[in-house]
């Protein structure tokens, strides 16, 4: 079977939940294992012009695999794309061209409303998705958006989940509005602009890098990023890799939540 290497993990990702099965070791070069053709071939394809942590995964398998074995991997893959974790799954939800591709999924949201303590500030709300995620998980949220169409849709979204009374949509720029709201958690879900798979800075986040200096306040901070976003740009805030739950993305890691000064704790019991 070929041996696989693959470098550019970072220690902080749970590398069976990216890689796969195999008897993985790690060493000097990287996490290395001896997969089949197709394994091998797979995890190549889906780690493809992909990075974490501001570097590029590197998949070196020896001996080199035959270009159609390549090929019908990536082809598999493409496929596989098709079927990722759905954002709002309730018919009526709106939203716009970046809400179509920015959403956090509906399961992650709510997976993350689990860990949240009661009151939270999402200080960039867009379309309501992470919003709607911790009321549904019994938070009571005040949701900043700076475009009133994006409010909006917001409120709409948040009636129509049946939450609107635990969310406070509200108009302005949240570097301004967050000085005058108490919450014990400021959630940040910052554009990702010109969005990079290998590698984000923080000077690429624009909207982030704008809002950053009013969040001191709070004595909890989720920042939720791309996965290939430099982590050491932001010191003191830990990483964790959330992944996809649908077939196609299981093995991706959608987004990274960056906390401050530590991980989310566990789910709340209800």
């Amino acid at each position: 079977m070929p041996q696989v290497v693959v470098k550019g993990v970072p220690a902080w990702v749970p590398h069976l939940r990216l890689l796969g099965p195999g008897d993985w070791t790690e060493t000097d070069e990287g996490w290395t294992a001896a997969l089949s053709r197709e394994a091998a071939a797979d995890l190549s394809a889906r780690l493809r012009n992909l990075g974490m942590d501001g570097a590029p995964f590197d998949v070196r398998v020896t001996p080199a695999l035959k270009r159609k074995v390549v090929r019908d991997a990536r082809s598999v893959d493409a496929r596989r794309r098709r079927d990722t974790s759905p954002g709002f799954t309730r018919p009526d939800a709106r939203l716009d061209d970046e809400g179509r591709w920015s959403l956090t999924p509906e399961k992650l949201a709510f997976a993350l409303g689990q860990r949240a303590p009661t009151t939270v500030v999402d200080a960039t709300c867009g379309a309501g998705g992470n919003a709607i995620g911790f009321a549904r998980a019994g938070t009571r949220v005040v949701a900043i958006e700076k475009d009133r169409h994006r409010a909006e849709l917001a409120r709409h979204n948040a009636r129509v989940y049946g939450v609107a009374d635990k969310v406070d949509v509200r108009v302005g720029d949240a570097a301004e509005l967050l000085a005058d709201i108490d919450a014990e958690l400021c959630f940040v879900d910052p554009p990702w602009e010109g969005y990079d798979a290998v590698r984000c800075e923080l000077q690429h986040l624009t909207v982030l890098s704008h809002i950053l200096p009013a969040t001191e306040r709070f004595e909890q901070v989720w920042l939720k990023l791309p996965p290939s976003f430099v982590t050491a740009d932001l010191p003191g805030f830990m990483p964790r890799a959330w992944f996809g739950h649908a077939k196609g993305d299981k093995r991706r890691v959608k987004f990274l939540l960056l906390a401050r000064p530590d991980q989310p704790a566990s789910p709340r019991r209800s």
